[in-house]
């Protein structure tokens, strides 16, 4: 995520190039790797740049992100990246997409300024109702099943899918409503 971001950023300016560039020059030209801990300094010294345009970050799937048992899960070091990165108070704007998973909300909510829950939308579930409907009629092993286990399926995939949650972190939100 943090390579991600800073390749994408240093796209973006000139500035934030050169930090990268500077970060790729300490490392030998890339004969040796940058730690986490150098990463996360660049793109802090990226996103607290003056001066530059208002930076968006948009991070989709943060619920995909492995949660395996251990000292400290990959979920959890993303939630601690992120967790800095809001906590810098720069003009950076964040929007997280993730199922609410209850390690991903108890790090998130209390940052956030705007929760929303899209699972709440009528609009949604009959979209993905309709996509779990057309995988299940596209199928060609499903294709053999009776009509009423499709339909079983179908009904519980569509109760059990979770909906989508989605945070954003912004100090200002007015191209929201535009």
């Amino acid at each position: 995520m943090l390579s991600s971001l800073l390749i994408q950023l240093s796209n973006q300016s000139d500035r934030y190039c050169e930090l990268l560039s500077t970060l790729y020059t300490a490392h030998d030209r890339g004969s040796r790797q940058a730690g986490e801990d150098e990463l996360m300094q660049c793109l802090q010294d990226m996103i607290t740049l003056p001066g530059q345009l208002p930076i968006y970050i948009i991070l989709d799937g943060l619920d995909e992100c492995s949660d395996s048992p251990g000292l400290v899960s990959p979920r959890a070091d993303v939630l601690e990246i992120v967790k800095k990165l809001i906590n810098l108070r720069t003009s950076a704007r964040f929007c997280i997409f993730s199922r609410p998973e209850v390690d991903i909300r108890r790090v998130l909510e209390p940052l956030s300024n705007h929760n929303i829950s899209l699972d709440q939308h009528d609009g949604q579930n009959e979209c993905i109702s309709e996509y779990i409907r057309s995988v299940v009629h596209s199928d060609s092993m499903m294709g053999e099943w009776p009509e009423e286990d499709k339909g079983l399926v179908i009904g519980t995939l569509t109760r059990r899918c979770g909906g989508m949650y989605a945070v954003k972190f912004m100090t200002h939100c007015s191209f929201l409503t535009q």
